[in-house]
């Protein structure tokens, strides 16, 4: 196969930025329609399964990105050393598929869903760079709110995040009503500390003008 000028400057980009790149983007630089990078990019893979190549390029959230083939993992994986599906105790995919079903979500929703703390489960997810901030809760204190990244879909193989393994409508369900009722007792909170803030300050008046 005789590459085009747009499939060679397509697989020099991709390879060069090694992270998800946007079709948008891809179309702006390369001066070509949508279309015509999808359909590059569809050549290419064809190409690369039928000359056996340990690469390909997969689509990531309205993107593309370079990567290796599934069948050389191993190989990854011995040079790696410390591969990171191992890595993944019970209790980070327990909190994982939380942040991934309920996100955006916070630590103490999590910790309310799961009935345990889970710092170093956090901790340990974003050092990985399977979830990250996304925002922050607008209550007292404004709490971080967590999201899955790009690298988790690539990860688990997943294209974008409507793509997640559908689960039971009851345990969705009950991770909605949980997360509420956080929200709701979150927000009575900041109401009783707005209130408690006001009678005090209305006592410290009284006090000064019997004065």
């Amino acid at each position: 196969m005789q590459k085009t000028e747009l499939e060679s400057a397509l697989e020099s980009i991709l390879f060069y930025v090694g992270d998800s790149v946007p079709s948008g983007k891809l179309s702006e630089i390369c001066e070509a329609e949508e279309i015509t990078i999808h359909m590059a990019i569809y050549r290419l893979n064809e190409w690369y399964e039928k000359t056996g190549s340990g690469i390909e390029i997969i689509e990531v959230d309205n993107g593309y990105q370079m990567c290796t083939v599934p069948r050389n993992i191993g190989y990854i994986q011995r040079y790696k050393q410390k591969p990171v599906k191992k890595l993944l105790t019970q209790a980070l995919l327990e909190t994982l598929a939380i942040v991934a079903y309920s996100q955006p979500i916070t630590k103490a929703q999590i910790e309310d869903i799961r009935g345990v703390r889970c710092e170093h489960a956090v901790s340990k997810l974003l050092e990985y760079d399977l979830i990250e901030e996304v925002g922050r809760l607008n209550v007292i204190g404004r709490p971080i709110l967590f999201g899955t990244t790009t690298s988790f879909l690539r990860h688990f193989g997943f294209k974008n995040i409507e793509e997640l393994p559908k689960v039971k409508e009851e345990l969705i369900e009950r991770f909605k009503k949980e997360i509420e009722e956080e929200m709701n007792y979150i927000s009575e909170e900041t109401a009783n500390e707005q209130l408690k803030n006001e009678l005090e300050n209305s006592e410290e008046t009284d006090a000064n003008d019997k004065e």
